[in-house]
């Protein structure tokens, strides 16, 4: 079960998640919300947690963008590689038009012609297939 962070402003709980403010915030109402369960990554989160931990990051997603009167939102989480905390957790950031944050935090690329990218779906569909 989840601990709530000490001193955090919690906006949200439930029987599946809560949610709370991030203490060093992209833009104020940056949300981080968290499954009851732990699990370190979303391949690690139970199946059937999967659905409802999502409903609850739609409705928080909802509420960051009306409360904090932006015009979008981005929602972002991490597995391992810059996980700054080992347990899964999803942010919430309202966003606005020229607000500064410049798409993706990390450079982009494409790929080196059509058989790459070839390569890389049937690699990801191989492993769908092994269940």
């Amino acid at each position: 079960m989840a601990a709530e962070p000490d001193g955090a402003q919690v906006v949200f709980r439930d029987e599946v998640a809560f949610a709370f403010l991030d203490h060093r915030p992209l833009f104020p109402g940056h949300l981080l919300v968290v499954p009851l369960v732990h699990a370190v990554t979303l391949p690690e989160l139970a199946p059937q947690l999967v659905g409802p931990f999502f409903e609850r990051v739609q409705l928080l997603t909802g509420a960051v963008q009306r409360g904090c009167a932006a015009a979008g939102s981005f929602v972002a989480m991490n597995n391992e590689v810059s996980q700054s905390v080992p347990h899964l957790h999803v942010h919430v950031v309202p966003r606005n038009p020229k607000d500064g944050l410049r798409g993706f935090f990390w450079p982009r690329r494409r790929y080196r012609d059509e058989e790459e990218a070839a390569a890389v779906a049937r690699s990801i569909r191989a492993e769908l297939d092994r269940g």
